[in-house]
């Protein structure tokens, strides 16, 4: 039977985040993905606005079929794939130290598995998919060089993306339609697996949770912070929720203390903005309220003092303070922008 494109964006209207477009269209692999990242973090389900006439296309194009078939040779390689890839990795590792950190085996079994099946979940997108043992060779085997570090999500979803990358290859195109149920309930059971641990620790734990996200954002922050512009983009996506929570609760409501309890993390976060400001006021020898004048004028006088090639005879310390001029300058400027339009 074949689909409507109108059926298919409406679906995307009322449910796009959780995926019922592409429940439609029998692309579960993709439906769970969207469940479980809130909709491709946002990004996925309005992209997906305009894939939808090309998908119901290609749906009804292979409903057409009287045969299975595969496709021959190798997938191209996708940047932005590869980039979902890493990105769903961390997030699975970041919802398992969260929910299931308390286990003996969280480094070395628990933690590689939920970024390597979260790096995989990717890789069956669409018409493409991945050797999964590969991708778990990868992840188990770079786990134990980061074990017990805050960060060690990140390496070992580098690690998996790369080798699932390298592994890629078409899937065959089925004909055969399983029953709606029956897909239903297996989705079902995964969303559930993914979070049910997750649901617990917040809800019956949440201290521990609060504390333990405070943690990872700030060794991710710290880590980003070579990379200003990065780092004020994962700040702004850190704090959003809270926000949106805000606006809808006024901060308040049945759950007033569990509420605050979770507002210890925006507050983390913006004092991490504030030492930040502190520490490039600091390096370029202003006040807090300096205006853009004077960060401008002692910006240009630490260049011409510290640029590399006024410093031959020290290089090395020239370039760190040339660098740390760079970001300091880079940070003060941004927040001003950001304190003069919420003015």
């Amino acid at each position: 039977m074949g689909k409507r494109i109108i059926v298919a964006y409406g679906l995307w209207a009322i449910g796009g985040p959780l995926g019922l477009h592409h429940i439609y269209l029998e692309r579960d692999s993709h439906a769970l993905l969207l469940m479980l990242t809130l909709g491709g973090f946002g990004v996925g389900w309005m992209w997906d606005f305009w894939k939808i006439p090309g998908l119901v296309f290609k749906f009804n194009k292979q409903e057409r079929k009287k045969t299975n078939e595969i496709k021959n040779g190798i997938p191209s390689a996708s940047i932005i794939q590869f980039m979902a890839q890493v990105t769903t990795g961390i997030y699975f590792g970041l919802v398992a130290a969260i929910g299931l950190s308390t286990l003996t085996s969280y480094y070395v079994l628990v933690l590689p598995l939920a970024v390597a099946l979260g790096v995989h979940l990717v890789a069956c997108v669409g018409e493409k998919t991945s050797k999964l043992q590969n991708t778990l060779v990868a992840a188990f085997l770079t786990s134990p060089i980061f074990y017990g570090r805050a960060i060690s999500m990140i390496p070992i979803s580098i690690a998996a993306s790369i080798t699932s990358h390298q592994n890629r290859h078409y899937r065959l195109q089925q004909r055969q339609h399983e029953n709606l149920s029956l897909r239903l309930y297996r989705i079902g059971l995964a969303y559930l697996a993914f979070t049910g641990p997750l649901a617990y620790s917040a809800l019956l734990n949440t201290s521990r949770t609060v504390s333990y996200v405070a943690e990872s954002i700030g060794t991710l922050l710290g880590w980003l912070s070579f990379f200003p512009s990065l780092s004020a983009l994962m700040e702004k996506i850190l704090l959003l929720p809270y926000r949106i929570w805000g606006l809808f609760t006024g901060g308040g409501g049945l759950h007033h203390q569990y509420y605050k309890e979770w507002e210890k993390i925006y507050e983390f976060v913006a004092s991490f903005q504030n030492e930040k400001e502190e520490m490039a006021c600091k390096i370029l020898g202003v006040s807090p309220d300096a205006t853009i004048d004077e960060i401008n004028r002692h910006y240009r006088d630490l260049v011409k003092l510290w640029h590399p090639d006024h410093k031959r005879h020290r290089p090395i310390e020239a370039e760190q303070h040339f660098i740390e001029i760079q970001t300091a300058y880079e940070t003060l400027t941004r927040l001003l922008k950001m304190k003069i339009h919420a003015d």
